[in-house]
């Protein structure tokens, strides 16, 4: 196994003032880092070590599918922000969110609601559904993804404290609330509404 931790894709204080490079340098540094180094402990020299991020998402449980999961969802996560985020969405996510919830604003209170509502440590997710295409709306406990079920992620919001703690302590709401105002990168979100399959986000490898 011969991955190495992606890079952000944005310098980390690009996200600044609403997440500071403090809080990036500590989550993509460590946390994320940290998981990657644990599923290469686990894995190296056992058959596992050929498989793909996504077969070990998708076919692992327990102490492989942990780490696993999170690599795979801090690396959809960085891709869910970006320095020139919020604002309006493009008009063709509005239409099929406002076809599914019935407008923006129904959208973005429920995916906050499922981000702030949620009980410890965990995810919220904007996913389209493997059976019907529905688009759903959803929180998961600890590394649980949409994607280990094969449901295609289109924006995902990490509610782990060591995401947001450095710089909005104990007020989740209101770096969620943040994150749609001010973070969230649409067109990441228009380009997996568009595609309908899986984001296919591998590890580069050395």
């Amino acid at each position: 196994m011969n991955w190495k931790l992606p890079p952000l894709p944005y310098p980390k204080h690009a996200l600044e003032p609403h997440l500071s490079a403090r809080t990036l340098e500590y989550h993509h540094d460590k946390h994320h880092a940290g998981y990657l180094a644990t599923l290469r402990e686990d894995i190296d020299g056992t058959a596992l070590g050929e498989s793909s991020l996504e077969e070990l998402v998708m076919h692992t449980r327990g102490k492989l599918f942990n780490p696993a999961a999170q690599v795979w969802n801090h690396t959809f996560y960085w891709q869910c922000m970006s320095p020139d985020g919020g604002g309006t969405a493009p008009a063709t996510v509005r239409r099929t969110v406002e076809q599914a919830f019935g407008s923006m604003d129904e959208f973005v209170a429920a995916l906050t609601a499922a981000a702030t509502d949620h009980f410890g440590s965990g995810w919220a997710w904007l996913y389209r559904h493997r059976d019907d295409d529905r688009l759903v709306i959803a929180s998961t406990a600890d590394a649980e993804t949409p994607f280990a079920a094969g449901h295609t992620p289109i924006l995902t919001i990490d509610v782990w404290e060591h995401a947001y703690y450095l710089d909005y302590q104990h007020e989740r709401r209101r770096y969620v609330e943040t994150f749609m105002e001010r973070l969230v990168n649409w067109e990441f979100a228009r380009r997996n509404l568009e595609r309908r399959s899986d984001t296919h986000i591998r590890l580069p490898a050395h």
